[in-house]
């Protein structure tokens, strides 16, 4: 697998507000784990789409991933024009940063938010140019990943792709070694 598209719950879907929350940490750490095992296999890109919460903290474990991977890339792949314009400052910032770490950057729609088909776009564009996805996700607590969660495995009726998920058992469960 080269490319590996990675989402998952909003940071207010999981109850955190603060930086400082130790929920991150844990989540950061599973999410370190098992991008480890996807690199060694021959991972090359990590695919968001810079959204708040998981795929921001993904952003920070790839960028130091990179000090032991530098051949990890990670690419940010927006849904739409000017994503995140109206979030707050603070979040705006965090914005920035994750594009500091980014090898790439781009949007799939290159209009401003028009439609929820720019979102379905977005889906439809990730699913063809990703080979596998790995979601912080729990089918008992649905979120906004459900959407994807389930797109997937309507894609995988047709096509091969790979779909492996992070739920709160994994980060209950979780021990580090």
């Amino acid at each position: 697998m080269k490319n590996l598209y990675v989402s998952g719950y909003r940071s207010f879907e999981l109850s955190i507000f603060q930086e400082n929350d130790p929920k991150i940490n844990r989540i950061k750490k599973v999410l370190r784990n098992r991008l480890i095992s996807f690199l060694d296999e021959g991972l090359e890109w990590v695919i968001i789409s810079g959204n708040l919460g998981v795929e921001q903290w993904t952003a920070q474990v790839v960028e130091d991933l990179k000090k032991d991977y530098p051949e990890l890339k990670l690419g940010i792949i927006y849904p739409f024009l000017e994503f995140g314009s109206q979030w707050k400052e603070a979040n705006q910032e965090k914005k920035s940063q994750v594009e500091s770490f980014a090898d790439f950057i781009d949007a799939v729609s290159h209009k401003p938010y028009e439609s929820y088909l720019q979102l379905k776009n977005h889906t439809t564009f990730i699913l063809q140019h990703t080979n596998g996805a790995l979601l912080v996700y729990d089918n008992e607590y649905p979120g906004k990943t459900k959407y994807f969660y389930e797109d997937v495995l309507k894609f995988q009726e047709k096509n091969e792709y790979f779909l492996s998920t992070i739920t709160f058992d994994d980060l209950q469960n979780y021990e580090e070694w």
